[in-house]
């Protein structure tokens, strides 16, 4: 395993703990959107359905079917938390850090994709053109996070306002 996917999957870690930490500390899920949650389980449950059953020829055209379709989802999933945070304006600091590292996770893969083109000579074009496509999604976040940093850093508990821009690549 080369060190951006390890990465990459400690960012995804990273994040689940985050959202985790932000729903039991507050106690409330507000700032989060119910419709990403929704569709990011439907994404892990159709990516990891396969795992109960065994059949080989039911996985190979039914199974790829709902991998490739996890793929795409996957993608799209974070579109309705940016509406959400466009649409209000301002995000709890935790829930910026929360997507910050769903980001990181994806540009981190991208990474990853190019270490095992080049030394496995491993190429996936339907889960290349799905991170680049989320990462794109992800770009204006990345860059509203980067520069609002004071709202970020040393457990500042202040809302970020300003995410008017968030969507503004969509």
């Amino acid at each position: 395993m080369n060190i951006f996917r390890l990465t990459g999957d400690l960012s995804h870690l990273a994040a689940i703990i985050i959202l985790l930490l932000k729903i039991w500390k507050t106690r409330s899920c507000a700032g989060i959107s119910g419709k990403s949650q929704i569709l990011f389980a439907l994404v892990f449950t159709s990516r990891y359905l396969d795992l109960l059953t065994a059949f080989i020829s039911f996985y190979n055209s039914i199974m790829k079917i709902m991998w490739t379709f996890s793929i795409y989802l996957e993608s799209v999933s974070i579109l309705p938390q940016l509406f959400m945070i466009s649409k209000t304006g301002e995000a709890e600091t935790i829930t910026t850090h929360y997507l910050f590292f769903l980001g990181l996770y994806r540009a981190l893969y991208l990474i990853n994709w190019i270490w095992r083109f080049y030394f496995e000579g491993f190429f996936d074009m339907i889960a290349i053109v799905a991170g680049v496509v989320q990462t794109i999604l992800y770009c204006d976040f990345f860059y509203l996070y980067v520069t609002k940093g004071e709202c970020f850093w040393f457990g500042n508990p202040q809302k970020w306002s300003g995410t008017q821009n968030v969507l503004a690549l969509v």
